[in-house]
């Protein structure tokens, strides 16, 4: 995506894309969404989302979500997320705005401190480090790197892993 959009590996490409005069802005959008489509096609669900969102569900756990469309629609049609945290949402991870949002909208009187923020880059852990979240890193071989991250509370390799820690008392790596 920074390929086609000429910006470096540094810069925000969300950022990048709000900060275009139009049409520019709109021309973006247009590379950005023609790319996630043609990766949509190959797109697999995580192993364990199945058997983790079942368990969830089964618990009356609610959930929220920073997806894109095609992931609902594809693997998770009938479930429950609210709120939903779309690309337009401002500002973006790795900012804490969206994880406060979901914090506020469940009206939960400590912030974001009894919310477990499940995600895969680093974008993600910093975002729900500073809300004051649990983060759970899903890790891969893309992110390996970041397991031991101080930003990242646990790492799993597959989301029903998530299930036992939960069962267990989900405990931190350390103390913030």
């Amino acid at each position: 995506m920074r390929e086609a959009l000429k910006i470096p590996k540094t810069t925000d490409i969300l950022d990048h894309m709000h900060s275009l005069p139009q049409p520019a802005q709109d021309e973006a959008q247009i590379v950005i969404r023609a790319i996630e489509r043609a990766a949509m096609l190959q797109q697999e669900a995580q192993p364990g989302l199945d058997e983790l969102i079942t368990y969830l569900e089964g618990r009356g756990v609610r959930m929220g979500l920073a997806p894109v469309t095609h992931l609902l629609q594809t693997f998770l049609p009938g479930k429950t997320f609210f709120p939903i945290i779309t690309r337009e949402f401002r500002p973006p991870k790795p900012d804490p705005a969206g994880i406060l949002h979901i914090a506020q909208a469940w009206k939960l009187e400590d912030g974001a401190d009894s919310l477990i923020m499940v995600g895969d880059s680093m974008d993600d852990m910093v975002a729900g480090y500073k809300a004051g979240a649990a983060t759970v890193l899903l890790s891969s071989k893309d992110n390996e790197g970041l397991e031991e991250h101080e930003y990242a509370s646990v790492a799993i390799r597959r989301l029903d892993e998530l299930m036992g820690m939960l069962e267990g008392g989900f405990e931190e790596k350390e103390a913030r």
